[in-house]
Parts: structure tokens; sequence; C-alpha cells
């Protein structure tokens, strides 16, 4: 196979890249109700503005919601489609984004990884992608806090690409557009994109796992927000009267199916219900619940089973109640990208003149690329070479890194060469 970068001299910047983006804590937030949901994510968002304008991409500009865009111009004749790239600069809430510390475990060996603090221990037997990276440099956090892996390094990949074309203005390229989200861990990633100033004909997301790694599908998703409700009174004259609504909620919750519908029973293209989040007290309790099906019609009928279980849980019992209300999160991206098959086809191929084996396959969640296959820029997913994300156990190969900036520079050639 063709390795476009590796036959060239060229000098990676993405590590230093991806040292610099972890420290800044860009964590959102689930509970707030403005974009983004937490200022600090633009600390990251303006400093890539300033280094995009010191590579000379003289439009980049973050507007007021914290979304970066930016352009890298064509050099060619060709009329090429405009492709976008796009990872978004938040890390996950589940996990303490603050005072990030990246080490780097030079020349891996195997074995255990062991971090300096909180006990955490990195064993190739529950991650197993490690015991690929022999001779790779892992970089990890010190124990205290996840990486930011997810998504910094995609960003990271993305930045050193435009840089690697303005280093290389003799490679022939169609105009790229650069697009950086806040939000997306909290599922808003897409949500105020402004499509028409993008721009773009094809995007995809830089948010992928696995080296090699390709993924045009994701889940379908609904939150379900069922609220119950009770009566309260002072609990020493309670006989007879009071109505719990946190044991309604608990007793629903206690109702729900086990094997086959739980995030922890289920994998591979088996859809779940998963119990969130839950704030509860007596006159009221509010659960949030995520349902997730590769298969659209799934959803209404975990919904209509919820509904089921929810009445169940009240019947017969004074003063309880309960209210159900369904939000449309996404859609399976790959109802779009289908309809343009050399969007897929293009990237497998970047990927294999990476010299390496594309591994296709379904995301067990979604991405910023659902949103926006739907708001009509077909969008799946790229390799970045992050893993354990979401928790203090993230780690990311320097190794991968390079082979997905490469991978990115081959797919935008490869729209040129085909236009």
């Amino acid at each position: 196979m063709r390795s476009l970068i590796s036959t060239m001299t060229y000098d990676y910047t993405v590590l230093d890249r991806f040292l610099r983006y972890v420290k800044v804590d860009t964590q959102s937030d689930p509970h707030s109700e403005t974009t983004p949901s937490t200022e600090k994510q633009k600390n990251l968002s303006r400093m890539l503005v300033a280094e995009l304008h010191e590579m000379g991409i003289a439009d980049a500009e973050m507007d007021d919601l914290g979304y970066v865009y930016a352009t890298l111009p064509a050099n060619t004749d060709k009329n090429v489609p405009v492709i976008c790239f796009c990872s978004h600069v938040d890390t996950s809430p589940e996990s303490s984004g603050k005072d990030v510390n990246p080490m780097i475990h030079r020349d891996y060996r195997g074995g255990e990884i062991v971090l300096p603090n909180g006990g955490i221990v990195l064993d190739p037997e529950t991650h197993p992608e490690l015991k690929k990276k022999i001779g790779n440099d892992i970089v990890t956090a010190d124990g205290t806090t996840l990486l930011g892996a997810d998504n910094k390094a995609g960003v990271a990949e993305i930045m050193d690409m435009v840089h690697y074309f303005q280093q290389h203005p003799e490679v022939k390229h169609g105009a790229v557009r650069i697009l950086f989200t806040p939000d997306e861990e909290i599922g808003r990633g897409a949500d105020k994109v402004d499509i028409d100033r993008l721009a773009a004909n094809y995007g995809y997301t830089v948010d992928g796992e696995a080296l090699g790694s390709f993924e045009d599908e994701t889940f379908s998703a609904d939150a379900v927000v069922m609220t119950f409700k009770g009566f309260n009174t002072h609990p020493g004259f309670a006989k007879d009267r009071m109505t719990s609504a946190l044991k309604l909620a608990s007793s629903f919750i206690d109702s729900l199916p086990k094997d086959g519908w739980s995030p922890e029973t289920t994998d591979g293209r088996e859809g779940y219900v998963h119990p969130y989040e839950m704030k509860a007290g007596i006159d009221e309790a509010e659960i949030t619940i995520l349902i997730r099906s590769f298969v659209d019609s799934d959803l209404k009928d975990y919904e209509d089973r919820l509904q089921e279980l929810a009445e169940a849980t009240v019947h017969g019992i004074e003063n309880a109640s309960f209210e159900m209300k369904i939000v449309e999160q996404y859609r399976n991206m790959k109802n779009v990208i289908d309809t343009c098959p050399q969007v897929s086809e293009y990237a497998i191929e970047a990927i294999k003149r990476s010299g390496l084996t594309p591994e296709t396959g379904s995301i067990r969640g979604g991405t910023d690329g659902s949103k926006l296959s739907f708001m009509g820029l077909p969008c799946p997913n790229i390799f970045a070479g992050e893993h354990a994300f979401h928790s203090k156990e993230e780690w990311a190969s320097v190794q991968d890194m390079h082979k997905a900036v490469e991978t990115l520079v081959n797919l935008v050639k490869i729209w040129e060469e085909k236009s």
C-alpha cells in the first residue's frame, strides 16, 4: 500500500499539540442550559483559532457559541467537493478534566502500566488494544483525571493535517473546512452548527478508537424523562397519607428488565435502556433514561414498554402518578451515508494508503456526525486513536495519532484525485 507521509520528510507536531490541548479544562455540563454549557470550553477554541492564524488560515474564527470555523483553501484547478473535518473540544462530565497531567510512557514493552495516583493500572487483559502497541509511546494522565484524548486527539490530528498542507503546497487538494464543536459529550455538539456557514458537501468526524477503524453507523437515540409524583407530609403523621415519589422511582427502576436491556448486559448490535440519572424527593422524582438502538423502530418499542412499567408502578397507589417526556437526540447516520457511497469508499482507501487494514464497524454511541448527517452533511467517523475514554484509564498511542494524520492527508488527496 502507498503511504503518503511516510515517504516524505515531515515533522509531526501532533504530540506537542495534543499535550497542550489536554491541559485545558474543557469539561461540559449536562445541567447547564447555555451554549457552550461551560465557558471554559472557549479557552481551547480560542487557542485553536490563534494557532490556525499562525499557520496562515486567515478566516479561522470562533462564534459566540464556541464553534470554530476555518478553511484550508483549495490549491487545485479541479472542481473538488468541499469536505469538512470535525472534532469536539469538550471532555466528558463523567470524570474530571481539570489539571490534567499527561505522561508519556516511551517504548511500551508490554505488561501493566501503573499510574502514579489513584491506584489506576492499565492492564492489557482489560485493555486488549495495548497488546498491539508494543514499541509505541503511550500517553496517559497521572490517575487523578481523564486524559482528554476523547476528542483532543482528533483536534490535534486535524490541526496537524492543516499544518502538513501548509508546509507542502505541492500536494494538490480541494477546499477543506474545519469545524470544532463544544458539548458533544452531552449530546449537543452539532445542535448550533451553522450548516450554511460551514458550506461543505461531505464531512468526517475524527473521533474513533482503534487504529484503522472507520464507522458509518451509529445508534439512534432518544432520552426519556420519567417523573413520578407522590404526596409529602410530616413523617411522624404519615401513616396512610404519605406517598413517596422516591420509592416509586426506585420500584420502577427495579422493574426494568435486566438481561438484554441494560448496557452492562448488551453488546454488538443490541440496543439498551439506561437509567442515567435520578433527582428524587418525596413529592417528586425525575429519572433520565437513555434509549439506544441501531433500528429506529426499536426506540418506540422500548418507550412503550417503559410506559407500561410506569403504569404498573403507580397502579392502585393513592396520590401516585407519573409523566413521561420523550426527547429525540439523534438518528443512525447510516440512513444518510448509504446515499453517497464514495464518502465511505474514499475513507477506506485513505486508511489502506496509510499502510493499515481498515476495520469497519458501527458505533455503540453517537458522534456529531449523527446530527450533521441529517443536517445535510453526510459525516462518518474516522479513528483518532483514543481508548478507554471517559475514564481515568484513558490512553492514546503517539504512533496511532501519526497514522491518523497520515490518513486525513491521504483522504484529502483522494478527493482531489477523483474529481
